[in-house]
Parts: C-alpha cells; sequence; structure tokens
C-alpha cells in the first residue's frame, strides 16, 4: 500500500467521524424521571426542560432530585449514541 492510498484512507474516515459527530450533535435526546423531562442535544447542552404538571414547588429538594435524574437519563443516552456510531473507529473517536 503506498503513501497515496493510505493518506486518502485517513481522510475518508476523518470525514466519515467528523460525519457521524455531527448527526450526534444535531440530534435531540430526552430524559425523563417521574416529574421532569429534559431534552439535550449531543453535545450535552440542554434544549428544554419541562415539569410535569401537579408539582409541588414547596418540595425543591425533590424537584432538583428529579431534574438530574432526568439530565442523567439523556446524559446516558448520548452516551450509547456515540459509542453506537462512534465504536467502529475505536480509540480514534477521541480525536474529535
Amino acid at each position: 500500500m503506498n503513501m497515496q492510498n493510505l493518506m486518502a484512507q485517513a481522510q475518508k474516515m476523518q470525514r466519515d467521524m467528523q460525519k457521524k459527530k455531527e448527526e450526534i450533535d444535531s440530534t435531540l435526546f430526552t430524559g425523563k424521571s417521574e416529574l421532569v423531562e429534559v431534552v439535550l442535544n449531543g453535545k450535552k447542552e440542554m434544549v428544554s426542560i419541562k415539569f410535569k404538571e401537579g408539582i409541588d414547588v414547596d418540595d425543591i429538594e425533590m424537584l432538583e432530585d428529579m431534574v438530574v435524574l432526568a439530565s442523567k437519563d439523556a446524559t446516558q443516552q448520548i452516551d450509547k449514541a456515540i459509542e453506537e456510531k462512534m465504536g467502529s473507529f475505536g480509540s480514534l473517536g477521541g480525536l474529535f
């Protein structure tokens, strides 16, 4: 295999990785807990948060816990999507 072919393959792999990363970044992931729903994009940035009707706003500690749980749920979904889409690139996924 010559150097030109090797460089062409590396560039193709880089383009493929970038495309998959862009797909993940633009995907919205909804995390849910009992009373809260959060939406994160693939960059793990919060896009929205919704509280279900009937929440006891006097119990702030419970509400905080529900937000954390919903955020963890969405983050786990993102991590799973990254693993599924970028796993084929092995340890190279850390380059982006």
